[in-house]
């Protein structure tokens, strides 16, 4: 064998060259890392070759032969297609024995991918012929060989065979063949950087075998265990992934608290007066969460907590609480908010909440005027709301003490980093209303703490989720009618500010026009518009006019996601609610609800495919968020879900954080174990060259300042 450096180019394989290599470069093959890493989609049991003299009808056979002729053909179906042409296409090839006829319906492309000459293996049930005695394939699956490929490996015998996804050019059989000739031929240099007392401990083979046998599984394993990804050799790759995963999470964790935070503990009076003040109650939950915060504003460490909890629980008053302790202490407190509509809303919020209390607060986003230098002095602000703008190199504090960041779960670990440099190490408080599993929390935000306000406030009914279509939209008008009768007020969100001519969703403010008239009983009827374009006063000003009952209808965008808290508002319509995710819909139901009336979001959809229809039978069978959450993972992906990329958080090549839970756990485990003994990896080098390398450029795990 000729030893191989896994850095080495996939060109100088054997049996690759410049050709191949280009094939395998649109797959990001480029090294023979890369080739060994690249994972199978799906794994198959292939019955044995056989001969086509040897088929037998009505059962599933794996057959290899020579394409003869091939031709697509065009006719009228009768049934089930009355009225509609259906394409076919036919091949004929033998292999020798005997003859046999492969149909494939409403397939047209394939002229373009099997032709005559061509050899192919074909998997499927065969039938007895229609117009004599050579049999049928319909609808067969294929694979194109190569002219100088063989059948003898172990597709032929009747194996369990790994499925890779695929370029043009390439086919299954001979990026297998490239594979194990990697394996076969080639020696490679694949060092073990996990401690040999870790796999010992849970039964996993070295990263060689786990690598080889995920693309050659051994005799005895079947389809059902490789497809679930249950087997030993899966699980060390998987767990590989989220080990340097929660290895890079769990050194920024060590390393943060080993700093020197700003230590906040404060009198109360200031916080008693604000509770003192609220018409409600606390409710358990946000009690045990706000002594958690105080625990860590009173450590000389800097806090790192997450806090969430569903839409509805009253994480604002949290937030604002921990603010107040930290203004107690003589420290300046700032809430970011993703969006300037929530960042204003947040700023009347909190001016309402502290009524007289001579407390200085400022709004900063990034539409203001002054766009030079700023730096936020005590005199002027003790609470300070804003957008990212609060995060711009030009904006300084004087005292800066906590950073609460609200509903930005794609506010990642590198931008958490930066907030740091906004004062001398303040305290950061994470708030989410996007409810994530314990288990994918610990990934996405593994180097926070992390508390969940699990209990809504009393008083909060049940929202009724009903799904219309546009022949019944009389209907909804009619609950909107009844509703505003009571004295109710409703929303109606629009996807569009302005409908344009490449689009057919139905605009907010042609939405907002043609109202009245729909309501020709309602006479009196004030409909009010709000979307992201207007200028933050006119925003101001119509917000204000539908809190105070002054406007019936609330026409809007979406920018009245989050954040906006109106408990005479009984009714939220969702216009075109196909076209919007599964979280955001969730988010804006929470808008009503929020009341002691009975509730109603009305979803208004104009046709939807597979994937909007399972989200909108998740609106309609549950209001549980962490129920929402997990059907969005699952029809997204959990990347898409978190945006993976904007929070900084690296790819995963084999882990599933839906799917692997319980091995999010164990390598948690294992990192703050070998950290605890080893911060820094000292007797682990090449372990801690690793999980940099995982980690790449993004942050440096391991640096001692």
């Amino acid at each position: 064998m000729t030893p191989c450096d896994l850095a080495s180019p996939i060109q100088y394989v054997k049996g690759v060259g410049p050709s191949r290599a280009s094939q395998l470069g649109r797959l990001n093959i480029h090294s023979v890392r890369d080739l060994i890493y690249y994972q199978p989609i799906r794994y198959e049991a292939r019955p044995a070759l056989c001969s086509i003299r040897d088929i037998k009808l009505d059962q599933w056979q794996v057959v290899c032969g020579k394409i003869v002729s091939a031709q697509l053909r065009q006719t009228i179906s009768k049934n089930p297609y009355k009225g509609k042409r259906l394409d076919i296409f036919e091949a004929q090839l033998t292999d020798g024995s005997a003859w046999l006829q492969a149909v494939w319906f409403n397939q047209p492309y394939l002229k373009n991918t099997l032709k005559s000459g061509m050899r192919v293996l074909l998997k499927g049930q065969a039938k007895r012929g229609l117009s004599g005695p050579i049999p049928q394939m319909l609808n067969p699956e294929f694979e194109v060989l190569d002219e100088d490929e063989t059948v003898s490996d172990d597709a032929s015998k009747g194996a369990v065979v790994p499925i890779y996804g695929l370029t043009e050019g390439l086919t299954q059989r001979r990026l297998r063949a490239i594979i194990s000739t990697v394996f076969n031929q080639c020696d490679l240099q694949i060092t073990d950087p996990i401690p040999g007392h870790i796999l010992k401990a849970h039964n996993l083979p070295t990263l060689r075998e786990g690598i080889y046998r995920v693309h050659f599984p051994p005799e005895g394993l079947s389809v059902e265990e490789l497809n679930s990804y249950s087997t030993p050799y899966q699980k060390r790759l998987i767990f590989d992934d989220l080990f340097f995963m929660q290895l890079g999470l769990c050194a920024l964790k060590h390393r943060l608290t080993a700093q020197k935070g700003i230590v906040l503990k404060g009198n109360g009076a200031i916080r008693q007066r604000l509770l003192n003040n609220l018409p409600f109650a606390l409710t358990r939950a946000q009690k045990r969460v706000i002594e958690e915060i105080l625990r860590d504003m009173d450590s000389p460490r800097p806090m790192n907590r997450l806090v969430q909890g569903d839409v509805g629980c009253g994480k604002t008053i949290v937030a604002l609480l921990s603010m107040l302790n930290a203004v107690e202490c003589g420290y300046q407190a700032a809430l970011m908010a993703p969006t300037e509509l929530l960042a204003e809303q947040h700023y009347h919020n909190i001016k309402s909440l502290l009524g007289d209390m001579d407390l200085p607060i400022s709004l900063v986003t990034g539409s203001r005027k002054d766009k030079g230098a700023l730096t936020v002095t005590k005199s002027e602000a003790m609470l300070i709301v804003g957008t990212h703008a609060l995060i711009q190199e030009a904006i300084s504090f004087e005292a800066l003490g906590l950073v609460v960041i609200d509903e930005q779960h794609r506010f990642g670990v590198l931008q958490r980093a930066s907030l740091r440099k906004k004062g001398n190490n303040p305290d950061v408080l994470v708030m989410t209303a996007t409810p994530i599993p314990r288990t994918l929390a610990m990934t996405l935000y593994g180097d926070l703490d992390y508390s969940v306000i699990d209990e809504l406030p009393p008083g909060r009914t049940p929202v009724h989720t009903m799904l219309f279509f546009e022949n019944r939209k009389h209907e909804i008008y009619k609950i909107l009618e009844r509703e505003i009768l009571k004295g109710r007020q409703a929303y109606i969100v629009y996807p569009l500010i302005e409908e344009s001519e490449n689009s057919d969703l139905r605009s907010a403010i042609k939405g907002a026009e043609a109202l009245p008239k729909a309501f020709p009983n309602l006479p009196g009827l004030r409909v009010g518009l709000i979307h992201g374009n207007m200028r933050q006063e006119e925003r101001e000003t119509v917000m204000r006019e539908f809190k105070e009952g002054h406007i019936h209808i609330l026409v809007a965008t979406t920018v009245i996601e989050v954040g906006v808290d109106v408990p005479n508002a009984s009714v939220m319509v969702i216009v075109h609610a196909e076209r919007f995710g599964l979280a955001q819909l969730h988010q804006l139901r929470g808008r009503v609800g929020r009341g002691n009336s009975e509730s109603y979001c009305l979803l208004l959809c104009y046709g939807f495919s597979e994937e909007a229809k399972r989200r909108l039978m998740a609106m309609v069978k549950t209001t549980d968020g962490f129920k929402i959450a997990e059907e969005d993972m699952k029809i997204r992906g959990y990347g898409d879900f978190f945006g993976t990329r904007q929070s900084g958080m690296p790819d995963l090549r084999f882990a599933n954080l839906l799917r692997d839970g319980a091995m999010v756990e164990l390598a948690r485990q294992e990192a703050l174990s070998l950290l605890k003994e080893d911060p820094m990896l000292t007797n682990y080098p090449l372990l801690r060259s690793m999980a940099q390398e995982f980690w790449g450029d993004k942050i440096d795990l391991f640096k001692t300042a």
